[in-house]
């Protein structure tokens, strides 16, 4: 593992997933502190999406682990997750581990006071590491106001280094209030009524009923249930090949083993009839994907079933719904508030 000292940080560049492995306990410790605690950053999985080299959206032919990490006194201050990849369209550079179609936002690890000491010596780093197998960083998924894409660009400025920032998709987010009544008394009076109008309908031509997957339940079968629904949307069809239903399939399994797992279903007379998949971190629920059955779309189960979620969420005293990237009109209609995922891309040589 070949090291540099840059300031009182000690900065390692690891290629052996191996050696990553050995890291799980001190990486958990930091996500806790990080500036940016997001689950795609959890430790689970980083090396859950390593598997399959997110879902088969990168080869393992061309791909290699370039993780760099920062350790003051000893412990662990600062993680750069980054592996090197290429493909049609996307030239040789250094990535985010978990970028870019499956892991909604990215980011480094490191707590902010400690912030941009290590952004600074991580761009040091990277333009002298000889074991690097590129000095070009192309990130994407930010989250539009990370304090370390802002660095980014000041150090890039500082030192006179060519980089560009696109905005890439809106990520609407659902602030929450203590009550549900009180929730929809923040949206406006239309989609309130309209809120009301669609539960109202649902109860009243089907027995209703709703819950999330506990230990009670087969966890394996409930994935199952959800990724066959999940191919009623002729755009999710060809996007569950096997090895992303391998991948989905072990997500929840590594999220659900460490209580982070939020799989709901709403039932109609018994029968499944939508679902989230979504995970708990932090003070709020990330909705991951979603899933319905156009049998019962007259009565709009995926907006019943985002109303009980919200209400659980409420009650268990969240902070926030965020629905993640994409501009899908329902989120907006439940008080969505757009910001956006962005990518960086600059060259250290």
């Amino acid at each position: 593992m070949p090291e540099g000292i840059i300031g009182h940080m000690q900065f390692s560049l690891i290629t052996d997933p191996g050696e990553w492995q050995s890291l799980e306990v001190e990486w958990q410790a930091l996500v806790a502190q990080a500036h940016r605690p997001l689950p795609f950053l959890e430790f689970w999985y980083q090396k859950t999406w390593w598997q399959t080299f997110g879902g088969g959206e990168w080869s393992s032919e061309t791909s290699r682990l370039q993780l760099i990490i920062a350790c003051q006194d000893g412990q662990l201050i600062g993680v750069a997750p980054l592996f090197y990849s290429e493909k049609a369209g996307n030239p040789p550079a250094l990535r985010f581990i978990g970028q870019i179609e499956v892991s909604d936002y990215l980011d480094f690890l490191c707590p902010l006071s400690e912030l941009p000491r290590f952004m600074e010596g991580l761009l040091d780093f990277i333009k002298a590491e000889p074991g690097l197998l590129s000095r070009n960083l192309d990130l994407a998924n930010f989250e539009e106001d990370s304090a370390s894409l802002s660095l980014l660009r000041e150090l890039c400025e500082q030192k006179g280094l060519p980089y560009s920032s696109e905005v890439l998709q809106p990520s609407p987010y659902i602030p929450l209030q203590p009550s549900w009544e009180e929730y929809l008394a923040s949206i406006s009076k239309k989609q309130r009524h309209e809120i009301r109008r669609k539960m109202r309908n649902a109860e009243a031509r089907h027995a209703t009923d709703w819950y999330f997957v506990t230990a009670e339940h087969d966890l394996q079968a409930e994935v199952q249930a959800f990724i066959e629904m999940m191919r009623n949307d002729p755009s999710k069809v060809a996007f569950l090949s096997p090895v992303m239903e391998s991948f989905l399939a072990e997500t929840a399994a590594r999220a659900f083993e460490v209580g982070q797992l939020h799989l709901s279903f709403l039932t109609f007379d018994g029968k499944k009839a939508a679902a989230y998949f979504s995970f708990l971190a932090g003070s709020k629920l990330w909705v991951y994907n979603s899933a319905w059955e156009p049998a019962f779309g007259p009565c709009s189960p995926g907006w019943v079933l985002l109303a009980k979620v919200i209400t659980w969420a409420i009650e268990h005293e969240l902070t926030e719904v965020d629905m993640m990237r994409g501009d899908e009109v329902y989120k907006y209609r439940f008080g969505g508030i757009d910001r956006h995922v962005v990518s960086f891309k600059t060259q250290l040589s």
